[in-house]
């Protein structure tokens, strides 16, 4: 193709998506008044943003602006589908893609990729028809192929972390379901196998190598950019993507024109320094995050100013902090993280201690996450981190005090198990909101999720590998965190290691939960268990297991209570400044009658001993 050719033809498939998009927002008007998805009284109360912008929103998103804009797209996308060259086309494009861009908050039910990729192309077009210079039209015909080779290239790596696209299921799964499903094709897939086999990795091979379109001198593009168009339009017979046919293929054109070699008459005299300009940034921002990630990975390894280390039976390094309390003679709080958690999770509610009661708190880093090592050489499973728990409690708690272990998610599982090498040594136990062994075979939820949770430690493992955590934004559990800690969290967050004890902890939980047999052990400690409102609504089946938990403490002279934090859900209750606070002061008063009820005994022991 030719520049000119190349915009031409561009313009035109993506205006066709725009006259599809507007027509179908039009013959289904009831959907903007009361009772549809797109009434705008109903969306804008939960929108946010700058007065401004607000106010331009209400003004476009009014039903009878909605429609004039939407009639206007319809005229000049049909305009753009007429012959000629004409410097007004320019203008055109500009305006589909402002108004795309503009009516997405009026749309957000509906909108989808199509809607992205029309923008993308609507405004390099526009600009293309309305410069001059063929250098500036190059530039902005290689800034949209680079997009058709990076979302390709995206698309495909991101299946491949997936067990269900490796193995081929992805395609029959999709089919079967209610939204983008197609029975015919899902009885194919099913009666035919390896035919679905072959095709679901062909479309794996198509989108990950598709920058090889410019090997070979562009005699790979051809069959690249078929492959890519028919793929699209089997996504739009199938699975009811129409727009998303005329969307991408509309990137395909620029694709065919930069992947030319330059020696080609087509392309004689193409510009190719926006090429070498994206390579340059590429590098810059590839040096960027690395130096980023090394910055971060320091932060995490440092610790705090007061951090120590201790070597457990295992040779992990474990880094803690400790804080002695008022009161010797109070018992010390050892405190355990969840999964893919940190310590300083727990800053709230160990505020709260340290300023409102005598008693010490420790909290410490498992192995692999944040400054502590993994240098264990055996197969990884739970009883290796009870054992550093245990390690680490002997040998950073006096022998004179005894001990509180406090966990939270896995941590009040590792909690549980320590107790009994614990021994007398240990006084209670308190659970937030804590695992179950047996929560994956009886709770459904924890079960179809645990597929998801894999997909999600493998996405972060290897994307943080790849150096994209600089792309990560701060969730927002970590700016409810107390601000002194907010960066450190964050350096954490970002680091793979983090991810990389999570995942191996995980495989541990799922192989060893599922092959619980049922029985709890009697703990003679007392308790107290934490639920989470939120968690227990979702599944009663774990408020079932959580007082399952309580009641392996009941015994003589042993103080167990239980209690649902209302509002409450699994993280915020420990990252959320109102229910921390309020776990704090639970978890003290929980304290505080635990050594009145204890008092009484530790006398006659004493007189005894006398």
């Amino acid at each position: 193709m030719t520049r000119s050719q190349a915009i031409g033809v561009s313009e035109r498939l993506s205006a066709v998506t725009s006259l599809t998009s507007s027509l179908e927002y039009l013959t289904q008007r009831k959907q903007t008044r009361p009772g549809g998805l797109h009434h705008w009284p109903t969306m804008a109360r939960d929108r946010h943003g700058p007065p401004l912008t607000r106010k331009f929103l209400d003004v476009i998103s009014g039903e009878k602006a909605t429609a004039a804009v939407h009639m206007a797209r319809v005229a000049v996308s049909a305009g753009l589908l007429l012959p000629g060259r004409a410097r007004w086309r320019g203008a055109g494009n500009i305006f589909l893609g402002v108004t795309t861009a503009a009516l997405h908050a009026r749309h957000r039910y509906g909108s989808d990729g199509s809607d992205q990729v029309s923008v993308l192309v609507q405004t390099a077009t526009g600009m293309a028809r309305l410069s001059t210079r063929p250098q500036t039209q190059d530039a902005l015909l290689w800034y949209v192929a680079l997009q058709a080779n990076t979302s390709y290239v995206i698309s495909g790596w991101m299946k491949l972390l997936s067990r269900s696209w490796r193995d081929a299921s992805a395609l029959s799964g999709i089919m079967r379901t209610a939204t983008y499903g197609h029975e015919p094709a899902f009885r194919l897939a099913e009666k035919y196998p390896k035919a679905a086999v072959y095709l679901t990795h062909g479309v794996l091979a198509l989108e990950c190598l598709f920058p090889v379109a410019y090997l070979a001198g562009g005699k790979l593009a051809r069959p690249l950019i078929a492959g890519a168009g028919a793929f699209h339009v089997a996504n739009g017979l199938v699975m009811g993507l129409g727009r998303f046919v005329t969307a991408f293929i509309s990137m395909h054109p620029m694709v065919a024109y930069t992947s030319t070699p330059r020696t080609h008459p087509s392309v004689a005299g193409r510009d190719d320094r926006a090429l070498y300009a994206g390579a340059a940034l590429l590098a810059g921002a590839v040096s960027i995050a690395g130096v980023v990630a090394v910055q971060r990975r320091m932060r995490t390894l440092e610790g705090c100013s007061h951090s120590a280390y201790l070597t457990t039976r295992h040779q992990n390094e474990l880094q803690y902090e400790r804080s002695e309390g008022d009161d010797p003679a109070l018992p010390v709080l050892v405190f355990v993280n969840g999964m893919v958690s940190t310590s300083e999770h727990f800053t709230w509610i160990t505020e709260k201690i340290a300023l409102e009661s005598g008693y010490g708190v420790v909290t410490y880093a498992r192995a692999g996450y944040a400054g502590s090592r993994y240098r264990s050489t055996s197969a990884y499973d739970l009883a290796e981190s009870v054992d550093d728990l245990v390690d680490l409690t002997r040998g950073v708690v006096p022998e004179d005090r005894k001990v509180v272990l406090v966990g939270h998610s896995l941590g009040g599982e590792l909690a549980r198990r320590a107790a009994a090498d614990l021994g007398d040594r240990l006084q209670g136990v308190v659970y937030l909101d804590s695992s179950h062994p047996d929560e994956l075979n009886r709770s459904n939820q924890q079960s179809t999720s645990a597929e998801g949770l894999v997909l999600v430690m493998n996405t972060m493992v290897r994307s943080l590998n790849a150096g994209l955590g600089i792309l990560l934004a701060r969730p927002a559990w970590v700016q409810a965190l107390p601000a002194n800690c907010r960066t450190r969290v964050f350096a954490q967050y970002t680091d793979v290691r983090l991810w990389e004890a999570g995942r191996r902890e995980w495989e541990a939980v799922e192989r060893e939960f599922r092959a619980f047999d049922g029985k709890l052990p009697t703990i003679e400690a007392h308790a107290l268990v934490v639920s989470a409102q939120q968690t227990v609504d979702r599944d009663p089946e774990q408020l079932l297991m959580h007082n399952e938990l309580a009641e392996t403490h009941r015994g003589e002279g042993r103080h167990v209570k239980s209690f649902v934090l209302e509002g409450a859900d699994h993280d915020s209750l420990l990252t959320g400044g109102r229910f921390a606070t309020e776990v704090g002061r639970r978890i003290i008063a929980f304290l505080d009658e635990t050594q009145a009820a204890d008092a009484p005994r530790v006398r006659v022991v004493e007189e005894a001993a006398q």
